[in-house]
């Protein structure tokens, strides 16, 4: 059964998430973590190593430190989780962290949580308008015929397990605008799963249909779906 949750916002983000536990097991070794901090928001996908407990309490130990640290960077949050899981099963860890002031993101993934940022349509531009990217269309508004799409990114996994074996940890910035939507999915949803998403959907909505279409089965599944609003007054 497929079991859903979701925050209506953060500061900068609203989200969702969807979640399968594999059959016969009592609780997920997956986890979604969505913390605000101030001036952004931390996104993360975490999956322990395994099955049923022992993969749960790796992940819950991942998100107990993230939970306390969100607004620190990247590397550092993934030092701080391996120092914390190296007497656990080890997880796949994949991060994400939004800034208002100049409209950033940076990610970074050690293991194999996909991640994926799709961006809306942009409105072709007119005779009258030189394209630029100081524009901030209304991303809902530039769905259709008079649109033209922007290219989707893919999240730079690196080979590792947090709690064994941490790579050189290097993490990239993205510039993000307001529509702009990420979608992490663990191992057990097949990696195709962003074929079909539709930016302009609801994100609960979204995660809850990738989990249902692209689930591999044998295995727990989570996808979390986070969407860029922009700062706000």
């Amino acid at each position: 059964m497929i079991q859903w949750l979701s925050d209506p916002m953060t500061q900068l983000l609203e989200w969702g998430t969807a979640a399968v536990t594999l059959e016969g097991q009592s609780e997920s070794g997956d986890r979604a973590l969505v913390e605000p901090f101030e001036g952004g928001a931390l996104v993360a996908a975490i999956d322990g190593v395994g099955h049923g407990g022992e993969a749960a309490a790796a992940a819950e130990a991942a998100v107990k430190v993230l939970r306390e640290h969100p607004g620190q960077p990247l590397p550092v949050l993934l030092q701080r989780c391996h120092e914390a899981l190296k007497y656990t099963r080890g997880a796949v860890i994949s991060l994400a962290s939004f800034h208002a002031a100049d409209s950033t993101m940076s990610w970074i993934g050690v293991g194999n949580v996909e991640g994926v940022l799709l961006r809306p349509k942009l409105p072709r531009p007119t005779p009258a308008l030189a394209p630029g990217p100081a524009e901030s269309p209304d991303w809902r508004a530039a769905e259709g015929a008079g649109s033209v799409s922007r290219p989707a990114e893919n999240v730079l996994l690196m080979s590792g397990l947090v709690g064994f074996h941490l790579p050189n940890l290097r993490p990239s910035a993205i510039t993000v605008f307001p529509g702009d939507l990420l979608i992490f999915a663990t191992d057990g949803i097949r990696p195709d799963f962003s074929r079909e998403t539709a930016p302009n959907e609801d994100p609960r909505r979204i995660a809850e249909r990738i989990c249902a279409r692209h689930r591999k089965g044998g295995d727990d599944a989570l996808v979390l779906v986070a969407r860029y609003l922009g700062p706000r007054a």
